[in-house]
């Protein structure tokens, strides 16, 4: 896997925080600093756990995977990214202006959830974890930051088409791997 693979991943993966921030950034009256950070932070840090969990489980089953390893990273991927591009379609998140633990664990928790299931396939393609989940978590974090400045100026009307993007491009990644494995591309 690729360097640029692994930011398309990143980038796509932190669609669904990047939303999140967003519509934190519309929750409140004034954006500061520490609103900006408060979301980096925790998405960015669940964004870097969850693949680094996937991977460790996944690489319990490594026999396994290094067998059918393209095909479940195929798998994994085509889900995840089907998964994000039908929620974009679903109903507006309504969030408060809540940035304390309780509020912010579970929205972490969520958005990462598709980062696990990548961690997985990371196991099966033999991806060097600690880089990938670092930059993935780095590029979650920052764009997390972004997204809470982005809400207060530009609103939720992006959502959705952020999400189709970054389905649609782990979808991508997935057949691209699929056929690599194959020895295709």
């Amino acid at each position: 896997m690729t360097l640029f693979d692994l930011i398309l991943i990143a980038v796509s993966l932190s669609m669904d925080a990047f939303a999140v921030s967003i519509c934190k950034g519309l929750s409140v009256c004034r954006v500061q600093p520490k609103h900006a950070l408060l979301c980096g932070l925790w998405f960015g840090g669940f964004q870097a756990l969850m693949p680094a969990l996937g991977y460790f489980l996944g690489d319990r089953f490594s026999a396994l995977l290094t067998k059918f390893g393209p095909w479940v990273a195929f798998a994994l991927l085509v889900i995840i990214g089907a998964n994000m591009v039908k929620e974009s379609f679903g109903e507006e998140e309504t969030l408060n202006d809540d940035f304390s633990a309780k509020a912010m664990l579970p929205l972490a928790l969520a958005t990462s959830i598709d980062a696990f299931a990548v961690g997985v396939s990371f196991a099966a393609m033999q991806v060097q974890i600690l880089p990938a989940a670092a930059l993935i978590g780095t590029v979650t974090c920052l764009l997390s930051a972004a997204g809470v400045k982005a809400g207060a100026v530009f609103g939720c009307r992006y959502r959705a088409p952020a999400e189709r993007v970054g389905g649609i491009v782990l979808i991508l990644i997935g057949l691209k791997t699929l056929l690599s494995g194959l020895g295709i591309f």
